[in-house]
C-alpha cells in the first residue's frame, strides 16, 4: 500500500493525525518561518513555500514507503470551530525510533501536541514495529520539554554535543518511552504557580532577567556566601542556570521562582524549594539570593514567606517539613529565616565554605506543617 493510503488516521476525539493534504502547505510554510521554529529546530533558514511542499509530498511519502520517517499532519479545531492544520508529528526509524514535532503558532498552549504525540507513539509501539521512542531537544526548549513531560517520557538529562544543526554542535535534553509506559507525566511539574504579594510577583525566569542574574551572581557579597557559583558569571552562565531550573522543575526535583517587582517586573532575586525528591519525600529546603540593589527592603522575607506558604499548602507543593541553612556570619540570611517563621534547630561547626576559602558555622532552621 502506497502513501497516502499507508498512513493511519488516528484520533482521540479532540485531535486527529493524518496524511498531509494540499491545503496544509500554507500552514506548513507559516510554521516553518515562525521565529520559535527557526530558533529551536534544524529547519532550513531561509525557508520557501516550495520546501514545505516538498517535505509534505516528497520527504514524508518516501519515509512511509521505506519505513524510515512516518510523519503525520496534526488537525485540530480553532477558536472559530474550524478544523485545520495544526502541526506535524514524526516517528523516525525503527525498532529504535526518535520523535519530532512542531506546532503552528495558532495551536500552541492548548494541549494539542501532547494529544498528537500520544496518538503517534501509541501507534508506533503497538503497530509500527518500534520498541523504544527517544525524544531530544535543544537545551532550553521548554515547550518541547513540557510535551515530553506530559506524555510520560522518562527524562534522562543533558547529553553534550548530541545535535548538529546548521553547522552548530548543540547540547540536548533527552528522554525515552517504551511499550507499557503510561503516556502521562511521571512527576508533577514543580513551581509552575505564579505567587503574588502587594509589591512582588514570583514567576518563572525570562530572557530579560539574564543580565540581572549575572549581576547578582557576580556581586562580591553574593559570591562570599555562595562560594560554588561559577567564575566569571556571564549572561551565558545565567542562561544555563535558568535552563537547569526548568529541567529540575520538569523532573520534580526543584521549584524555582524569579522574584520580581510587581509594578515594573524588574528581577529582584530568586527563591527555590530544593531537594523535593530527597530521601524524605515530603521535605524540601529553601534557598535564595537577592540582587544587590534590592537589599535592605524586606524583599526576601516577603518572597520567602510566599514560597513557604505555597510549599506547605496541600494544594501547593504539599511539603510537611522545610529546612533552611544560613552561615552564622550572614546576618541578613538568618534574619530572613526567622522572619519567615523558621525555628533554629542546630548549628553545624565549620560546615559552610565561604568565598575566601575559610569555613563558617552553619545554622539550620526548620518549619513543620
Amino acid at each position: 500500500m502506497r502513501w497516502p493510503l499507508v498512513v493511519p488516521v488516528l484520533s482521540d476525539g479532540e485531535v486527529t493525525i493524518r496524511a498531509h493534504v494540499p491545503s496544509d502547505v500554507d500552514g506548513l510554510f507559516e510554521m516553518a518561518v515562525d521565529p520559535d521554529m527557526v530558533r529551536w529546530t534544524a529547519i532550513p533558514d531561509p525557508h520557501t513555500r516550495a520546501m514545505s511542499e516538498q517535505f509534505a509530498f516528497t520527504v514524508i511519502p518516501r519515509g512511509w514507503e521505506d519505513g524510515t520517517h512516518r510523519g503525520w499532519a496534526i488537525e485540530a479545531t480553532d477558536d472559530d470551530g474550524r478544523s485545520r492544520f495544526a502541526g506535524n508529528v514524526d516517528i523516525r526509524q525503527k525498532p529504535i525510533a526518535d520523535i519530532g514535532f512542531a506546532l503552528h503558532p495558532w495551536a500552541r498552549g492548548r494541549g494539542v501536541m501532547a494529544r498528537a504525540v500520544r496518538l503517534a507513539v501509541d501507534w508506533a509501539l503497538t503497530e509500527g514495529g518500534v520498541e523504544i521512542v527517544h525524544w531530544r531537544s535543544h537545551v532550553g526548549n521548554e515547550a518541547s520539554l513540557r510535551v515530553a513531560h506530559a506524555t510520560g517520557f522518562t527524562l534522562h538529562g543533558t547529553t553534550p554535543g548530541m545535535l548538529l544543526e546548521r553547522g552548530r554542535v548543540i547540547d540536548a535534553w533527552t528522554g525515552s518511552l517504551r511499550f507499557g509506559d503510561a503516556p502521562y507525566a511521571r512527576t508533577p511539574w514543580a513551581g509552575a504557580t505564579v505567587l503574588e504579594s502587594g509589591r512582588l510577583r514570583l514567576r518563572p525566569f525570562t530572557d530579560a532577567d539574564l543580565p540581572r542574574i549575572a549581576e547578582a551572581c557576580s556581586d562580591p557579597l553574593t559570591r562570599h556566601f555562595l562560594s560554588n557559583l561559577p567564575q566569571p558569571y556571564s549572561t551565558a552562565t545565567a542562561r544555563a542556570y535558568v535552563d537547569d531550573c526548568v529541567w529540575q522543575a520538569a523532573t520534580g526535583a526543584k521549584a524555582t521562582w524569579a522574584v520580581a517587582d510587581r509594578a515594573t517586573d524588574e528581577l529582584l532575586g530568586n527563591v527555590a524549594v530544593m531537594d523535593l525528591q530527597g530521601l524524605a519525600a515530603d521535605h524540601g529546603e529553601i534557598g535564595y539570593w537577592l540582587h544587590p540593589d534590592a537589599r535592605g527592603r524586606g524583599v526576601m522575607t516577603e518572597a520567602t514567606t510566599l514560597v513557604v506558604d505555597h510549599a506547605l499548602d496541600p494544594d501547593g507543593l504539599d511539603r510537611r517539613r522545610l529546612t533552611l541553612h544560613a552561615a552564622v556570619d550572614n546576618p541578613a540570611s538568618n534574619a530572613v529565616a526567622r522572619a519567615a517563621g523558621f525555628t533554629l534547630f542546630g548549628t553545624q561547626r565549620a560546615a559552610e565554605r565561604l568565598g575566601d576559602g575559610s569555613f563558617d558555622d552553619l545554622n539550620g532552621y526548620e518549619i513543620v506543617r
